[in-house]
């Protein structure tokens, strides 16, 4: 007989590894215990040499669905001659170290029993199990129990306090675990009801009657059963909603009623961004979409993402859900409220974030009820409280290698807080702050880092306020003490602003571009040098300037600038990203020998005609822009004056989507870039193959590689003139793009003795370029990385932040 004691790192806990232990434990004849610690779960397990060994391969290998096993190191013990397996109550001293579990869709079992009419949770609404359900937008503190989540305040009933201590349950020890007798309620309320309190609120006769038979909340308000029938029935009204989910609150409607549809764009000042749709299931969404395998796989995932797809033509979805984009986000329902609700409506629905643009989305009661009474008709919320605030994710599909693989363009509900992996580890625990758009901030120590869900663009103090909330709660679940905080360059930033504001720690300070660099190299466990094309909107080079189309050669710890993007001016600083044509304006200016003229649109022609002091180039943008501004801000690129110097590939795509009509101002960050990438598709196939020439200088000694795009620039002015039609222009524009910085990675790698090239950045978010670039490369015999756990954009910066900071720590001298 031997006796063995256990540590078993990783997401272990409210999964469902006690049980399963205990199972495995009982099947193999051992003794013994489990139970949960601030760290994991510890076991002690006592029996025969050979069932001892199969317990520990199998302790790996056979783990519950969301469990997710980092480390399990055993020792032996003493043996003690005990009989039966026990799970222990959680012990909580010491310093909290255990991974909490992402929010998880409702899984299969809970399905089929939150829609037979036999079962006692027919068609409730918070139906969960070990295996599914709300985690991390739940949890408070660690250890994972009850008392630690927003569910403390439910105390479960007689049956369903049966299956939470019965180890063989599929619900043993699901801290969300409830019924329509004991657990959160829906109602359904109009926007003048909402006024009045709702949060931590109980239903009347909670234990005396079936959910659909409750007294009604109010004068008019709906509980229960009734409530998700009116709400369903308002959505077909053509009635925008907001519902309040797992980790904040939607906005929805009719996804086929043009009115409704652009009822909620007006109320929620949302011009043209696309509205992600909720579809009641796959074969609803092949009815939306051109599925493939790989689109199916990412929706179906228990993380659930918003998957983009391209759309059907003949789809049925109104044309103000996705204005000028070839694609559209759909999801699966990953809560039984949704399921419950999308079954109903049998149609599907808008299901966008719940706020008005440019704030973070609702997850309180009273702040939803103060923000979204003046968008929304009428809103489903429940009495559970939501603990963190997480929008969903989005992903799309590319083909690299010959393969499908998902890409990560919003990292949030149902990913985070799985931890990362951080080699060199930080031998101090670190806190890294990320950047200004798309925020993120990062936690680290040890080996692991957590990387937060999606903060938003740190823009205003709503925003603010969630970021530094965030940072304390993730530093309190994950028992972190940051010594050290990375953080941008940029002095302007908040998040900059954030770190140097804190006392008592070491400031790393993190140039943007090789954050994006050092975090598809860590994600990956690479320590050597790598080529990195790091592609985006804005960055602050060291140099001053404005960087955005960089090629870098680089560790964890550090890099060089070996190429860019030919420079050129902003005029008018910001307002240039706002306004494209501004940026075409530049890149005329710096392509042609001549000032660049506005060609005039018929209405104006005569009476502008004269104004040119240069060749007439394209009427594109000659009825969008006034040509006095145009001659102004041509002036301003020509002189330098309030026009920073840029590099950027962001501004570049701006400049093309400008050049061909297709948006001269944006309303959403990238907005230009994603519409250029869509007017590909309007080419045919072969069309779609041609380029432009893209002079690439060979490098000179001391010099840098620099990617000039001004004979491109003067291509797509001449094919414009001629009235090439715009997709021809626009896949012409990428396939040069691509060709010459895979020709640019190239050069460096031979340059610089490595055969690894990153690929980064915002703007290789669209799926044309990356493909062709990473085609060429891998042609070229080169090795190409992408990140694949992490978005592209500035989602990851905080991981690469806290990757390299590390890294410099670890190399410091002690």
């Amino acid at each position: 007989m031997r006796r063995a004691r256990a540590r078993v790192d990783g997401t272990v806990q409210g999964v469902g590894f006690r049980p399963f232990v205990f199972r495995l434990a009982s099947e193999l004849a051992l003794s013994g215990w489990v139970r949960n610690d601030e760290r994991g779960v510890e076991l002690e397990v006592e029996g025969e040499e050979s069932c001892l060994e199969a317990f520990a391969a199998r302790l790996v290998s056979d783990v519950p669905p969301l469990a997710v096993v980092t480390g399990s190191a055993f020792e032996d013990v003493p043996p003690l001659g005990e009989t039966g397996f026990q799970i222990l109550a959680s012990t909580a001293s010491g310093s909290a170290d255990a991974p909490v579990s992402p929010d998880s869709a409702t899984c299969g079992d809970c399905l089929a029993e939150l829609f037979d009419p036999g079962d006692r949770r027919f068609r409730y609404p918070f139906i969960n199990c070990t295996n599914c359900g709300p985690r991390f937008t739940i949890v408070r503190g660690v250890p994972y129990d009850r008392p630690l989540t927003t569910m403390a305040s439910f105390a479960m009933c007689a049956a369903c306090r049966a299956e939470y201590d019965d180890p063989a349950d599929r619900r043993f020890h699901a801290q969300p675990n409830a019924c329509p007798r004991c657990g959160p309620t829906v109602r359904l309320l109009t926007a003048s009801e909402a006024a009045g309190p709702m949060e931590g609120e109980q239903t009347p006769a909670r234990d005396e009657a079936p959910a659909g038979e409750r007294a009604p909340v109010g004068e008019q308000a709906l509980a229960g059963e009734q409530a998700l029938a009116g709400a369903a029935a308002a959505l077909l009204d053509g009635r925008v909603l907001a519902i309040k989910g797992i980790g904040g609150f939607h906005l929805a409607c009719r996804a086929d009623d043009e009115d409704a549809v652009a009822a909620l764009r007006s109320r929620k000042h949302r011009e043209d961004k696309p509205f992600a749709l909720m579809v009641p299931d796959i074969e609803a969404a092949r009815g939306l979409a051109e599925l493939a395998p790989e689109h199916e796989r990412m929706m179906s995932a228990r993380e659930r993402p918003i998957v983009l797809a391209p759309r059907r033509a003949d789809a049925p979805v109104a044309h103000a859900v996705a204005p000028r984009s070839g694609d559209l986000g759909l999801m699966l329902p990953y809560s039984p409220l949704h399921h419950v609700l999308l079954a109903d409506a049998a149609t599907a629905l808008v299901m966008t974030s719940g706020n008005a643009s440019d704030e973070p989305i609702a997850y309180l009661d009273e702040d939803a009820r103060e923000r979204l009474a003046p968008i929304a008709d009428a809103f489903l919320v429940h009495d559970r409280p939501i603990e963190t605030r997480t929008d969903d994710s989005v992903a799309r599909t590319v083909t690299l290698g010959g393969r499908p693989r998902a890409l990560l363009l919003r990292r949030s509900r149902g990913y985070v807080p799985d931890a990362l992996p951080l080699e060199p580890a930080a031998d101090r625990h670190l806190l890294a702050c990320g950047a200004e758009l798309k925020s993120t901030f990062c936690v680290a120590k040890g080996t692991r880092a957590w990387v937060s869900h999606h903060i938003g663009d740190l823009e205003n103090w709503e925003t603010l306020r969630s970021f530094t909330g965030g940072i304390e709660h993730l530093e309190r679940l994950f028992a972190v003490a940051p010594e050290a905080v990375a953080h941008d360059l940029h002095p302007e930033y908040l998040s900059t602003k954030y770190a140097q504001e804190l006392d008592g720690v070491e400031l790393i300070g993190v140039q943007h571009h090789h954050a994006h660099l050092a975090a598809c190299l860590a994600e990956h466990g690479e320590t050597e040098p790598a080529v990195g094309a790091i592609y985006d909107g804005t960055g602050y080079g060291p140099d001053g300037t404005v960087w955005g189309g960089e090629l870098l050669l680089g560790d964890l710890a550090g890099f060089e600038r070996v190429g860019s993007l030919f420079p050129v001016r902003m005029p008018g600083g910001e307002a240039a990203i706002r306004q494209p044509w501004r940026m075409a304006c530049a890149w005329l200016t710096a392509a042609l020998d001549e000032d660049p003229a506005l060609q005039a649109g018929h209405e104006q022609r005569n009476a502008t005609a004269n104004l040119g002091r240069g060749p007439l180039l394209p009427a594109t943008l000659a009825d969008r822009v006034d040509p006095t501004a145009w001659n102004q801000v041509a002036e301003l690129a020509r002189r330098g004056l309030a026009s920073p110097v840029t590099s950027s590939a962001g501004r570049l795509f701006d400049a093309v989507a400008a050049l061909c009509g297709i948006r001269h101002e944006v309303t959403y960050e990238g907005q230009a870039a994603v519409e250029l990438e869509a007017a590909c598709e309007d080419a045919t196939a072969r069309e779609r193959d041609e380029s432009y020439a893209y002079p690439l200088p060979p490098r000179e000694d001391g010099g840098q590689i620099v990617l000039d795009a001004r004979a491109t620039i003067r291509a797509i002015a001449d094919d414009l003139a001629r009235g090439a039609p715009v997709g021809v222009v626009a896949a012409r524009f990428h396939n040069a793009l691509a060709t010459a910085t895979a020709g640019a990675c190239a050069l460096a790698a031979e340059q610089r003795g490595t055969r690894t090239v990153v690929l980064s950045g915002g703007v290789f978010q669209n799926r044309r370029l990356l493909e062709r670039t990473a085609e060429l490369l891998t042609g070229a015999g080169l090795r190409v990385l992408v990140p694949e756990r992490l978005p592209l954009g500035d989602g990851g910066i905080s991981y690469g932040q806290a990757a390299a900071a590390a890294a410099r720590l670890a190399a410091a001298p002690r």
